[in-house]
């Protein structure tokens, strides 16, 4: 496992800022009792869950041309056929992981291909599970097509924690399955939009990881 990153800096100023903060407080505090002790113990806690929330488990990447792989880790909240309006313009189904802030929160390309569409949208930050978040939130949607025309729409979601989606994706750039794609910190979600003919392995309430488990097959 190794830190990503998007989290260097964050992780490097919250850590000065807790060694000052301890500091100072060993400096100007006299009498120590239990209170004091429980902030200090706090103050770690919150700094290791900043440490764990950019973590990267090394993974063998899962391949398959014939397979949609989850592009990020966490639950799935929503699989149904929907209308994609924003640019496939077509029927499609619907595949969205829900990311807590304890999931791995690197998103990753679901398949192979080149990509041919991105865009960034301002927005809300409503609650990550509620379906308008899709529509109304700050996100970042990316189409990728395959080499024999196959085309997967992936669509990153900031949360209600999450303040600041990164996407490394190029329009024009050849990707590779399992590769990343993007970041989105604290809390999050990512909707899949993938052909109506797909063959949906996912379901409600699984527990999927990013780069490794199959969603669906073409």
């Amino acid at each position: 496992m190794y830190i990503h990153k998007e989290g260097y800096k964050i992780i490097a100023f919250t850590l000065i800022g807790l060694i000052a903060l301890i500091s100072a407080m060993e400096y100007f505090i006299e009498d120590w009792n239990i209170y004091w002790y429980v902030i200090m113990a706090a103050l770690i806690i919150i700094e290791i869950v900043i440490i764990c929330f950019f973590r990267i488990p090394k993974r063998e990447m899962a391949y398959n041309p014939h397979h949609v792989i989850a592009s990020a880790d966490g639950t799935i909240v929503v699989v149904e056929q929907t209308f994609e309006s924003e640019f496939l313009k077509t029927d499609c189904i619907q595949i969205s992981t829900f990311m807590s802030p304890t999931n791995v929160h690197v998103n990753r390309y679901p398949i192979s291909g080149k990509v041919i569409y991105t865009n960034y949208h301002s927005g809300k930050y409503l609650i990550a599970r509620y379906p308008k978040s899709s529509t109304l939130n700050e996100r970042t949607t990316i189409c990728i097509e395959s080499p024999d025309g196959k085309k997967v729409l992936v669509r990153q979601i900031a949360g209600a924690l999450a303040r600041r989606i990164v996407c490394y994706a190029v329009e024009g750039e050849e990707v590779k399955q399992g590769s990343e794609l993007g970041f989105i910190k604290f809390g999050s979600r990512v909707d899949l939009f993938i052909p109506i003919d797909s063959n949906v392995h996912a379901e409600l309430e699984d527990k999927v990881k990013g780069g490794l488990s199959v969603l669906a097959t073409f």
